[in-house]
């Protein structure tokens, strides 16, 4: 089995794809900010990895989200908080770099034993 159908490459796949989800979900936070009784969404990263890893490929499906709690609610109902927010999405963005950095990093290996090959 080649590492492009590999356990490697499923696990980056994954890791990129709830990377975007968590992103997704962090700006949408944001965005709300203002928004009166809007509650913090956020994904469980590990354990829908874990999940996603865990199924059979054909079987994965949309990861869970859920209301953060334990975070201060504002009189309006909000709970959102910039700074948690902007942490997390610092946090995302590296996390998501780190990811595609091995990729291509993987994928130029690929390409020089190609043109090695020759």
């Amino acid at each position: 089995m080649s590492w492009l159908s590999g356990p490697q490459m499923m696990f980056l796949e994954r890791y990129l794809d709830l990377s975007t989800m968590r992103q997704t979900l962090v700006t949408t936070n944001l965005a709300n900010i203002d928004t009166p009784g809007y509650h913090t969404r956020d994904i469980d990263f590990r354990g829908e990895l874990n999940r996603a890893l865990d199924a059979p490929l054909t079987t994965v499906s949309a990861p869970f989200t859920r209301e953060v709690r334990g975070l201060t609610e504002r009189p309006d109902g909000n709970n959102v908080s910039a700074d948690r927010e902007s942490m997390l999405l610092a946090e995302t963005q590296l996390q998501f770099k780190a990811a595609a950095a091995i990729l291509r990093a993987q994928f130029a290996q690929l390409s020089t034993a190609i043109r090695e090959g020759q």
